[in-house]
């Protein structure tokens, strides 16, 4: 059986949960949240295998999988289903392992500086601000640019996995700008597909949490 270790409210948790959720793959879920009973024990888990100690954590059976891009690539090698997640062509394989890393590092990380400050001092500075407005509004057009050529599959890759929980995020931090038509677009849809609305729905409850103030908005 599949174990996950993560939290509902965590964009790179959701990043795997919609992988498993778009092959109805079956997995026991230990959250690290305060409803969990076992928080402790499941937050020790995690601390002992992780170099440090993050999450989401996969273990199957004897194997221990942590990162969520490998976890992703070893769901779709061990754990197939309608979803493919990864391309079978080496080529085109290349190519959503390459738009994986735009979402995780270019937007996700991009926009974590915000919410890093946000939990150490209380707010965000203007040039903080500034600063990851730039950079994630840089990624933003490119990829608005990308999109004009994706053809975007029947079901989830590693692409979709990647993108909806950034985009999600990001946009709270650094709206899309109305330049930006195709990404706009794109953001909604992915929000709509049902293994990432129900991420979403799982995580509403913890939006309390976003250090920067959830806005009244997916």
């Amino acid at each position: 059986m599949l174990e996950l270790y993560g939290h509902p409210f965590s964009s790179y948790t959701w990043k795997v949960l919609i992988a498993l959720y778009a092959n109805g793959t079956h997995f026991t879920f230990h959250s690290l949240d305060g409803e969990n009973p076992d928080q402790a024990t499941a937050y020790a888990r995690v601390q002992q295998v992780s170099p440090m100690g993050k999450f989401p954590l996969l273990v199957d059976g004897s194997r221990e999988v942590f990162e969520t891009s490998p976890i992703i690539e070893h769901l779709a090698l061990h754990h197939p289903g309608a979803a493919p997640l990864i391309p079978a062509d080496p080529d085109a394989a290349i190519r959503t392992r390459m738009i994986d890393r735009v979402f995780d590092n270019y937007v996700m990380n991009a926009m974590q500086e915000c919410v890093d400050e946000a939990i150490s001092t209380g707010s965000v500075s203007p040039e903080t601000q500034a600063r990851v407005d730039e950079r994630v509004t840089r990624a933003y057009r490119w990829i608005e640019g990308w999109l004009a050529t994706y053809a975007m599959p029947d079901s989830v890759s590693l692409i979709e996995c990647a993108a909806a929980p950034a985009l999600f995020y990001a946009d709270w931090v650094t709206p899309i700008p109305e330049d930006c038509p195709r990404l706009r677009g794109w953001r909604a849809q992915l929000l709509a597909m049902p293994p990432v609305a129900r991420c979403v729905e799982d995580a509403r409850r913890f939006r309390h949490y976003f250090p920067l103030g959830a806005p009244d908005r997916d």
